[in-house]
């Protein structure tokens, strides 16, 4: 019997899963392994392909299993799914991690540095303390709506709506007010983290390049450098953006082309940063009218509907980002033809 050549690792908190295989798909190995002794495992065990489902520590197992000399390969639980024999459980999941990993067309997940996974705890932590803070405003709006008390929605009008905590019952009052306390401090936090962002766009060059395109600020900019795979693991800009998940989902059948919605894959901070700085440039153009200085976006708004645009602009924003990231330069938009 030959030796393992792939080994399909299903990652757990205490108990992992081992199942090993040669090159002709032979089962050499099935194996249950503690937290404390994987590393040993794989430290007795000659240079293989060590294929794991990507997830938050499987980057942190990939970088140690490395050491040893093995070849990584992440793959996307959902292209997985697919080689799971009748019944789930991690013994049927670390085989077809394994047999997923032997195909020769599958696509694999770039792994991450620490570096690139400490950048973008900040985006993290920012998306938690900016849904908390929807939170709380949507309470305090909920307990004084029950007095009668309404205000406009929007964060322009959120000093308003702790004016009127003076208006309700004061029984109420001390209890809003705890949540207005922590409103204000959440602002506070959430500020310290853009200014934390705007110091890192400082010190970035490629971070300063991509806020050359319109609509992608220190934020966008930010993320996009801590977030996104290198430009090199796309063939072209299109990869990109379907990695982002801003092109449509196909159903074709038949020589017949059927596009369904976006298929909100990859990186969803990615893509949400993308859809909101395109939603501003659409605003902003709309806004101008005729005087726009994109005619492109005019002629598709005078057509489309206002969020198709939007999607459509945030698919093409991609498309310019990974041509900077690959290429290098800044963006400049195109000449206007009188």
């Amino acid at each position: 019997m030959s030796g393992v050549s792939t080994i399909g690792l299903d990652l757990a908190k205490n108990v992992f899963q081992v199942h090993g295989s040669d090159v002709s798909g032979t089962v050499t190995l099935r194996k249950k392994r503690r937290r404390e002794q994987v590393l040993k495992f794989f430290a007795t065990q000659p240079a293989c392909t060590v294929a794991m489902e990507a997830c938050a520590s499987s980057h942190h197992w990939g970088r140690e299993i490395a050491k040893f000399g093995h070849r990584i390969r992440l793959i996307a639980p959902a292209y997985v799914k697919p080689f799971v024999k009748r019944q789930k459980n991690d013994a049927a999941d670390a085989e077809a991690i394994c047999e997923a990993a032997q195909r020769p067309t599958m696509r694999f997940v770039a792994m991450k540095t620490e570096e690139q996974q400490a950048a973008a705890i900040v985006f993290r932590a920012r998306d938690l303390l900016v849904r908390q803070r929807t939170q709380i405003i949507n309470a305090i709006r909920g307990h004084l709506a029950e007095f009668g008390s309404i205000v406009a929605k929007g964060p322009c009008h959120v000093a308003k709506l702790l004016a009127k905590i003076a208006d309700i019952p004061t029984m109420a009052q001390p209890i809003l007010q705890l949540l207005a306390d922590q409103l204000r401090s959440l602002d506070e936090k959430i500020t310290q983290l853009d200014q934390e962002l705007a110091h890192r766009v400082k010190e970035d060059e490629q971070a300063k390049r991509l806020m050359t395109v319109p609509g992608i600020g220190p934020i966008t900019a930010t993320a996009l450098v801590a977030l996104a795979p290198t430009a090199q693991a796309f063939k072209k800009g299109r990869d990109f953006a379907g990695w982002l998940g801003l092109t449509p989902l196909q159903r074709s059948t038949g020589g017949k082309q059927r596009l369904g919605e976006t298929s909100r894959m990859g990186e969803r901070t990615l893509r949400r940063l993308l859809i909101i700085g395109a939603s501003a440039a659409v605003r902003w153009a709309r806004r101008k009218g005729k005087g726009s200085s994109n005619p492109w976006l005019m002629n598709i708004l005078s057509r489309k509907p206002p969020m198709l645009v939007i999607v459509t602009l945030a698919n093409k924003m991609a498309r310019i980002v990974w041509a900077l990231m690959a290429r290098g330069g800044i963006y400049r938009a195109p000449a206007v033809v009188g």
